[in-house]
């Protein structure tokens, strides 16, 4: 069993209040869950208008599939042009 998580470091630079960004994020939360079987939260930044951290996590036999699903989880929140992707950092543990 591997255990696969994602970190991802947004700005939503055109944004200018609390409800504007929760939109956003929700957006893209409800887009990530239609397109692949993973569990995604908004996890820090909570409080900051332009700034969000969502966490990502999928489970899965082979540690190569893991990564792949959660590096095209990346590449769709990449393509949303509402948020920007700061930084990014994919971990697996396998066990």
């Amino acid at each position: 069993m591997t255990v696969g998580t994602c970190r991802i470091e947004l700005e939503i630079p055109a944004n200018r209040s609390l409800k504007g960004k929760r939109q956003v994020i929700k957006s893209i939360k409800d887009r990530v869950r239609s397109h692949f079987n993973v569990a995604i939260a908004e996890v820090d930044r909570l409080d900051e208008w332009q700034r969000a951290t969502l966490g990502v996590a999928c489970v899965g036999n082979d540690p190569r599939v893991v990564n792949e699903v959660l590096s095209k989880v990346v590449n769709l929140v990449e393509g949303c042009h509402q948020a920007l992707i700061l930084d990014y950092e994919i971990d697996l543990v396998s066990h």
